[in-house]
């Protein structure tokens, strides 16, 4: 598990809750924010996974 990985997966998880505490308090413009931290947390993630795969084939 490298930086990428852990910093997607936190961002996927502040995201998630700011996407909860959005839709909570019926404001759309908290709600879409964490749905774009939390897409952006995921690609971060899936670029943390392509690394490792691309590291682990190169041994």
């Amino acid at each position: 598990m490298n930086k990428d990985q852990v910093k997607g997966a936190a961002k996927e998880i502040k995201g998630s809750v700011k996407e909860t505490a959005g839709r909570v308090t019926d404001n759309k413009q908290t709600e879409l924010e964490g749905k774009v931290e939390k897409n952006i947390g995921t690609a971060q993630r899936k670029v943390g996974e392509a690394k490792d795969a691309v590291r682990d084939a190169s041994k």
